[in-house]
């Protein structure tokens, strides 16, 4: 089947298997691999993107269910070369480590900011709840989220 998904600004538009999952879709067939595949079943959250505004797991979604829809990636955050002010917190704040939690990390505390501008720790401890950090990096992830609350 043919999809068309606006990514990062630009439309797209493959054949693909009906059950082809967006994060498939976001990696293969657009070659934007900063989305990362880390279970498969919605529990680490490494897949997290942006669909029309709000952050979702990606390895839930069919890329048919995103058909005329936008999706933004981690790669879509930065503009002009300028990091987006929560890549730039994660930076500042040693909110990584080994990397590979960190997009999903970014684009899940970029929707809990849309939502709640000013969360306090624990409302960012609850809201990114869904992603883990194997690196057990937690303290400086919700270091830079707060930091780029303000």
């Amino acid at each position: 089947m043919k999809v068309s998904i606006t990514v990062n600004g630009k439309s797209t538009e493959h054949d693909v298997e009906p059950r082809t999952l967006l994060v498939h879709y976001v990696r293969e067939n657009l070659g934007l691999t900063g989305t990362n595949i880390g279970c498969d079943t919605s529990s680490c959250g490494a897949c997290t993107v942006h669909l029309n505004g709000e952050a979702v797991k990606s390895c839930t979604i069919l890329a048919a269910q995103a058909d005329g829809c936008s999706v933004d990636t981690i790669e879509g955050l930065s503009k002009d070369g300028v990091m987006h002010p929560m890549q730039q917190a994660f930076m500042e704040n040693h909110g990584l480590q080994c990397g590979y939690c960190t997009p999903g990390m970014v684009m899940a505390a970029i929707g809990l900011l849309n939502e709640n501008p000013h969360p306090t720790e624990e409302d960012v401890r609850l809201g990114l709840e869904g992603n883990l950090c194997r690196c057990t990096g937690y303290h400086n992830i919700v270091k830079s989220v707060l930091a780029a609350a303000k």
